[in-house]
């Protein structure tokens, strides 16, 4: 009604004006700047301090230089003129403000459409992105949690990427199978193979490598062959890891001649020449060396030598462990000295096997030296090497440094085992020092180490030893109140220190125990007891005791019949001696022939 009331009326302007109305409905913002140009053209213009108009200091603004772009220079320039001519009445006048305005409501509607192309392209563009971020965040968390052993939270995980319509990878589905192998769960993966097969991705040589790899590490060698020979079924190839998986399966079964055709087999299938590699030579020597071969594992070091020339830390590891089986140390040594010359470093196992020899052969001191070695070659010793060191000390009865090397462990933030404090325990307790076995066992609990059932079974061993039935028994009870439970051996010492006493009562009480507890009477309850009731004098009842024993299809030693045969001589019946061990021999020969 403004532009009406500005322009006067006239025919002419009753279809813009039903325009105008039908733009007013939808576009607000187009009445504002009618409003806004009316208004100009209206009124004088008036100046600032700059002495500019307020139309021209609207225009300067950023919004009007909006407008400009929008409007067209033209119009502008005409818009102008009229406001200061005063040319309102002009015919022209109102169809140039109409076209401003059309222009305008144009321009703001292409603008609009591009904003929303521009958002609809920048969404797409980040959900493939985070569709991609997610894709590989997820696979790597699955491969994670395989590598921890968390098969559960991966399995799930792998799920929950299936119903997003996410496929991993088969690099992540072969560490899934690779973990359900190392687990022992053969069915579980076999399912996952077959899963793959049909659903994606297709297994590769890989996939099948670490399945016959589990079936051989859970002792199921018709299964890998199998397997094997359903690869090419598959359109997979075998290769040389396959060769070397089933040939290290086969050596350990013994099978050598097998193996061997397995590896020609494969390597002929390959296109290649049957040449073993460093990795198959090297599980040839080996074998060799387990079952005596000596002369064989050596010779094929040399041709090693002469056909490849290199070789590595894990084949010196072999043929150096292979000669201390055959204690032939001074060419292990020899062996050794050869790696550092060539710039191999010997690691933890070569130690090891040496430090091992070595104590095998009572020399501690000189295992002792080349742990010291390790040390300055920069190789930290595993829980292997100090157990290796702990044995050889406590069985030549070192328990003083047997017991500076465990505080040395604890010094260096290691904390040893259950069985290292255990042979510690077993030393002292050999040696008949009570007092610093029971003190091992309070630093086992001072540093967090829970004593197991081996533990107490030491120290009743050393109470007995010494006569203190009482003190024994009483830890067999300290072992129930710290939730151990007492094993065959426990009550075996207990029952041969009650007969000690010459009391049987309290051994049948314990055997009674036992029996409760579903452990089984072994030859050495059964012989306790013979000799418990011959040191009373009860000679019917261990004779009945060794029938029992015969009955129960326990292979018998030299041990209770000794004691009876003797029992027989002490009460001057040589021929009832003689009479049972005549029947002994012949139970013992007829056992053999069955």
């Amino acid at each position: 009604m403004a532009l009406l009331a500005a322009f006067g009326e006239s025919p002419f302007l009753h279809v813009h004006i039903a325009f105008l109305r039908f733009l007013n409905q939808f576009v607000y913002i187009k009445h504002d700047v009618g409003q806004m140009v009316v208004g100009i053209f209206r009124s004088q213009p008036k100046k600032d301090r700059n002495g500019r108009t307020l139309c021209e200091e609207y225009m300067l603004s950023s919004s009007a230089r909006d407008l400009i772009s929008n409007m067209g220079k033209k119009c502008l320039l005409d818009a102008e003129n009229w406001s200061r001519e005063g040319n309102f009445g002009d015919k022209n006048a109102p169809q140039a403000v109409f076209n401003a305005l059309d222009n305008m409501l144009k321009d703001s509607l292409e603008r609009l459409q591009k904003m929303r192309k521009s958002i609809t392209l920048v969404k797409a563009d980040l959900a493939e992105y985070t569709c991609k971020f997610n894709y590989i965040e997820y696979t790597a968390i699955i491969r994670m949690l395989c590598l921890e052993g968390k098969l559960g939270a991966a399995f799930w995980l792998r799920s929950k990427m299936l119903q997003k319509g996410f496929l991993p990878d088969v690099f992540t589905h072969n560490h899934l199978v690779n973990r359900l192998c190392k687990m022992g769960l053969m069915e579980k993966a076999d399912w996952l193979i077959k899963q793959m097969s049909e659903l994606g991705p297709s297994p590769n040589c890989a996939t099948y490598n670490t399945f016959i790899k589990g079936y051989c590490l859970t002792n199921n060698l018709d299964k890998a062959l199998h397997l094997f020979s359903t690869m090419t079924c598959a359109g997979i190839q075998p290769n040389k890891v396959t060769c070397n998986i089933l040939v290290h399966a086969l050596c350990g079964k013994g099978l050598l001649k097998e193996a061997k055709i397995l590896f020609e087999k494969i390597l002929d299938d390959g296109g290649g020449e049957a040449k073993p590699d460093l990795v198959t030579s090297t599980i040839f020597m080996d074998y060799h060396f387990k079952n005596g071969a000596m002369i064989k594992a050596l010779s094929l070091w040399d041709e090693l030598h002469q056909k490849n020339g290199k070789v590595d830390v894990v084949a010196y590891n072999v043929i150096i462990h292979g000669l201390c089986m055959n204690q032939k140390m001074n060419l292990a040594y020899g062996y050794a000295c050869e790696m550092l010359k060539k710039g191999l470093l010997p690691d933890v196992f070569t130690y090891n096997t040496l430090i091992s020899a070595l104590s095998k052969e009572g020399k501690i001191d000189d295992a002792c030296y080349l742990l010291g070695v390790m040390f300055k070659m920069g190789i930290m010793p595993d829980h292997i090497s100090y157990n290796i060191m702990m044995k050889g000390l406590c069985l030549k009865g070192y328990a003083a440094r047997a017991k500076q090397l465990l505080q040395f462990m604890l010094d260096h933030i290691m904390l040893p085992k259950p069985l290292l404090w255990n042979l510690l325990i077993d030393c002292y307790g050999r040696c008949g020092d009570l007092s610093n076995a029971f003190f091992m066992k309070d630093q086992m609990l001072a540093f967090g180490v829970r004593p197991n059932v081996f533990t107490y079974n030491v120290l009743i061993n050393a109470q007995v030893k010494i006569g203190n039935f009482y003190d024994a028994y009483s830890l067999k009870e300290d072992m129930v109140l710290n939730g151990v439970c007492p094993d065959l051996v426990t009550y075996n010492l207990l029952i041969g220190a009650a007969c000690n006493l010459g009391n049987l009562s309290f051994p049948l009480l314990l055997l009674d125990e036992m029996l409760k507890m579903r452990y089984e009477p072994d030859l050495i309850t059964y012989t306790e007891l013979i000799r418990g009731y011959c040191m009373r004098g009860s000679i019917k009842e261990a004779e009945e005791l060794f029938a029992r024993i015969q009955k129960s299809g326990l292979l018998i030693d030299h041990v209770p019949v000794q004691i009876l045969f003797n029992k027989y001589c002490k009460l001057e019946e040589p021929v009832m001696a003689f009479n049972f061990y005549q029947d002994w021999l012949a139970n013992k020969r007829y056992c053999h022939l069955h």
